[in-house]
């Protein structure tokens, strides 16, 4: 997420870190490079110039001129201007009203919102524990009411469908009224896509609107839209008076201008983040959170509460008992740690929100972080016998042969997954003798993450503070 931006942003501060003293000459070509990247992201060009003026005189003052480490506190000061910028925390959807709550989503064509309608209804399902219905009031794309159907089904909500010949408006009143009689606490409105200058559209929208009288009217955009996001944004908030923005597509975004300007731009603040195709992949909006990744601090708090949501924790528990038992970490448990990657986005996923030079170490595994490989290596173990998976030893020549005819893969595949297979063993084995400092010497030991400086034991690159 972001990673240009993040790029172009620790070229311009590297300079500054460890300097005795900050003068104006330093600091302005440091700002100079920050402006660059910013408005290389698409940054909004009044947020850009707003930005730089308050950085500059927070960077200029006595503040960062008494401090030991000036730097250091530039980068803070960074980091803190970027969470202004952003807004303040999202606060989630306000659903402290009489059921059934309604929630429009409205936005460009192709941004996303029939798939953020049906995450937005997981999330309220699964953390909130409530009855969503989902409606459809696009009639103009081929199969669009077909995919809400089948995406409401996969999350567990419920769906209006559309009265045959029915205008966009009459189906959205259909759908207020089969919420109330079903006592839903949740309507979701997927409208559809349409350009902010087509009038006709944009009326119908605002038709929707005055029918339903949303208590959420949110605008669904793709973050990768740069300039014309907020561009759009600005329209549809002067046509719906919204009340927030969810960003989508937000993992393929290495610019990062609509999640900067947005908020700024429309006074609205951004409540989700769309992170993936899957349908759990989304996120409350942290401005200190993403803040963090943009300058390369990582987002450690997202990876924990992402580990401890979707991690088994039972399975998790087990294999702890397991090892501390003296009992081998075998190709069960290897396979079991795999599909716990895969169902937490994989580990491209994990390295965005890890910090500084743990997110370097990681990122220079590419055979690891391939996300086939990591499916290739599951369907190696799947065609292993029972006996082969808890006995890797037993696994000669001919069974080689034979596991690599199951799983339709080469030879060399399979000894490349029993090789990372001993690495992992030798590393769960420190990890029962001595803990977390054990799994520490072991990951270091194996060109990991010790070393002068390294992730760890020592503090994550590009902490302020």
């Amino acid at each position: 997420m972001f990673e240009t931006l993040t790029k172009r942003l620790a070229g311009a501060v590297d300079a500054l870190r460890g300097r005795g003293r900050l003068t104006e000459e330093n600091v302005a070509d440091t700002l100079r490079q920050v402006r660059t990247a910013l408005l290389e992201a698409d940054v909004a060009l009044p947020v850009v110039k707003s930005f730089i003026d308050a950085v500059k005189l927070r960077a200029l003052g006595s503040e960062v001129q008494k401090s030991l480490t000036p730097g250091q506190l530039f980068i803070a000061i960074l980091h803190e201007e970027l969470v202004r910028t952003m807004g303040e925390p999202g606060a989630g959807l306000n659903l402290r009203a009489r059921p059934p709550v309604v929630v429009l989503l409205a936005g460009l064509q192709g941004a996303g919102k029939t798939t953020t309608a049906a995450k937005l209804a997981r999330t309220l399902i699964e953390q909130q524990k409530k009855r969503v219905l989902l409606v459809s009031t696009d009639v103009y794309r081929p199969a669009a009411i077909t995919q809400l159907e089948r995406l409401a089904a996969q999350v567990g909500a419920g769906f209006a469908p559309a009265p045959a010949g029915a205008a966009p408006v009459a189906i959205a009143r259909a759908a207020l009224a089969e919420a109330t009689r079903a006592v839903f606490d949740v309507l979701i409105v997927d409208t559809a896509g349409r350009l902010h200058v087509d009038a006709d559209m944009m009326a119908e929208v605002k038709e929707i609107d005055a029918a339903l009288a949303p208590h959420e009217r949110l605008f669904v955009v793709d973050s990768m839209a740069g300039q014309d996001a907020v561009n759009a944004a600005r329209a549809f908030d002067a046509a719906l008076d919204l009340t927030g923005v969810i960003l989508t597509k937000a993992d393929g975004d290495a610019r990062g201008g609509a999640a900067l300007s947005v908020r700024q731009v429309t006074g609205r603040p951004i409540l989700f983040l769309g992170t993936g195709e899957k349908l759990d992949a989304l996120e409350p909006f942290h401005p200190e959170r993403v803040a963090s990744r943009i300058l390369g601090m990582g987002d450690v708090l997202s990876l924990v509460e992402q580990v401890h949501r979707e991690v088994d924790q039972q399975k998790a528990e087990q294999l702890a008992r397991k090892l501390q038992k003296g009992k081998g970490f075998d190709l069960n448990d290897m396979r079991e740690q795999m599909l716990q990657l895969q169902r937490m986005g994989g580990v491209g996923a994990l390295v965005d929100k890890l910090p500084g030079q743990l997110s370097q170490v990681a990122a220079r595994a590419p055979g690891q972080l391939d996300e086939r490989q990591v499916r290739r290596q599951i369907a190696v173990i799947n065609s292993m016998t029972p006996a082969e998976r808890r006995r890797p030893e037993l696994i000669d020549g001919s069974r080689r042969r034979r596991i690599a005819n199951g799983a339709g893969v080469q030879v060399q595949d399979v000894n490349r997954l029993l090789k990372q297979f001993q690495q992992m063993q030798q590393v769960m084995k420190q990890f029962a003798k001595g803990g977390m400092r054990g799994l520490m010497r072991s990951l270091g030991g194996l060109g990991g993450l010790g070393g002068p400086g390294g992730g760890a034991g020592g503090r994550p690159r590009g902490h302020g503070r």
